[in-house]
């Protein structure tokens, strides 16, 4: 029988009456049943929250570290636990899994890391006559409560990156996890149960959209930080009247092969960026632009290679795809194929499902208003075209309502530092693809793949606020 989850309610493990069940997406096998918040919940986490506050904005920055580090110890002692989870919770193949834990691991270390370095400056404040011997000591404080919502995709890691940064910082936290995926982010709360963590300053409640509003409207979460959809994240920030919020949204990230690439390293790479975890990541690799040089070589040893990716179930070792999340995605992505080939799309390869085994699909020909090319499929299919010159590649990219990611395979560096000033994305990777992600560096995106940004130092700058102590050292002479 699947295990019964309660859900942390601010060091407290409650439950409500009412659950939800967790399947499995390769086979809808019961992974675990889950008990289900309300409002009153959330409102209730708030209040220990606030109260908890008084206390994680006094921890010393050792003791910070050494909660953090106790987290990142407990996940990797239980790491293969918390893969497999992952796998059946998610769909994704345990080797993908494997390496979240990994990241989840090293995601709160950098955080260990980060308590030390979040400090001050000096400033001198005598660069004009009458500020004489006066100077300003900048510091960053804590805001308070933060709410965090987070998706179904990576459900350790990018739940690991909104609660170890507000740990490092001397913050509370109030998390709703994805309702396909809670129970990872409740095996994370036994582990921060198990720390010198405040009661009452971290809670993980699973529970439908609708009942964590306390988190949007309540003025005592001083910041909402959401990975979701552009919908709803966007809804949210408008619901929210004021509040601080980070957002980390959608993307159809695009990348470019110039015809000076290494092409068998590009396409190895390429193949991992849009197939990875079935394609259901905001920075996947969607469109590629290729140089017309190399069009056809590109192709000639990239198709073979997605054609040799194994699908199958999640926890066989030797899988490459695993399951889509659920149906619904399944059937929205088979109608924006047959939208494309309507407008003249070709397939190359893929472009049918197995239930929710969606097989790996290539297109060419796109009209870029199609939805495969421009918005987000969050499904395993990419989208080829060809370029001549580099500004059209650029142009191409940044013909798109997001911007999360990019990523260009050259080895002209005009050509790096033109795409890095001219493509509209938050992030740029070269020679490599658009889904590569350190946890340590700054992480987001602009237009509608949202605002603020992720990665320890920078989401620890979101989550607190900067204060000067403005001082007159001549006062009486």
């Amino acid at each position: 029988m699947a295990d019964a989850w309660r859900m942390y309610l601010g060091g407290e493990w409650v439950e409500s009456g009412n659950t939800l069940s967790v399947t499995n997406p390769y086979d809808n096998s019961l992974t675990g049943v889950v008990h289900l918040a309300k409002a009153e919940h959330f409102t209730h986490a708030i209040d220990l929250a606030e109260k908890a506050f008084d206390e994680t904005k006094r921890l010393p920055s050792y003791k910070r570290a050494q909660i953090c580090s106790a987290i990142s110890s407990g996940i990797d002692e239980r790491k293969e636990s918390f893969a497999r989870m992952l796998t059946m919770e998610m769909g994704k193949t345990i080797r993908e899994a494997r390496g979240e834990v990994g990241r989840a691991v090293s995601t709160f270390a950098i955080a260990a890391e980060e308590t030390k370095r979040i400090g001050g400056e000096l400033m001198d404040l005598d660069w004009i006559p009458g500020h004489d011997r006066r100077l300003g000591i900048i510091r960053r404080f804590p805001l308070g409560v933060i709410g965090g919502i987070a998706p179904f995709n990576f459900p350790l890691n990018l739940v690991a990156h909104k609660v170890a940064p507000a740990i490092a910082s001397g913050n509370t936290i109030v998390l709703k996890p994805a309702s396909k995926t809670p129970i990872v982010a409740l095996m994370l709360a036994e582990l921060v149960d198990e720390t010198d963590f405040p009661k009452g300053a971290f809670s993980v409640l699973p529970a439908p959209g609708g009942a964590a509003s306390p988190l949007v409207e309540d003025e005592r979460v001083k910041l909402l930080t959401f990975t979701g959809s552009g919908e709803v994240g966007w809804g949210l920030q408008h619901q929210s009247k004021g509040k601080r919020v980070a957002l980390e949204l959608g993307g159809n990230a695009g990348v470019i092969v110039a015809d000076d690439a290494d092409l068998g390293y590009a396409i190895t790479r390429i193949v991992f960026g849009g197939f990875a975890q079935a394609g259901q990541s905001c920075i996947s690799v969607q469109r590629i632009y290729i140089q017309s040089g190399v069009y056809e070589a590109f192709l000639e040893g990239f198709l073979p290679k997605v054609d040799a990716l194994e699908m199958g179930d999640p926890l066989d070792e030797r899988t490459d795809i695993g399951p889509m999340v659920d149906d619904e995605a399944v059937s929205k992505v088979l109608r924006w194929i047959d939208d494309a080939k309507a407008k003249g799309a070709k397939i190359l390869t893929g472009g049918h499902a197995d239930g929710r085994m969606f097989h790996p699909t290539v297109l060419a020909d796109v009209d870029p208003s199609c939805d495969v090319s421009c918005s987000e499929v969050f499904a395993p299919l990419v989208v080829v075209a060809k370029y001549d010159k580099l500004g059209e590649a650029v142009e191409a990219v940044n013909d798109s309502r997001y911007g999360l990611q990019a990523g260009i395979f050259t080895n002209r560096f005009n050509d790096i530092w033109r795409v890095f000033e001219g493509v509209e994305t938050g992030g740029v990777v070269v020679n490599d693809v658009p889904t590569y992600r350190a946890d340590q560096m700054p992480y987001g995106g602009v237009k509608e793949s949202g605002m603020g940004r992720e990665g320890l130092r920078f989401a620890i700058e979101e989550m607190t606020e900067i204060k000067i102590l403005a001082v007159n050292l001549g006062a009486g002479d």
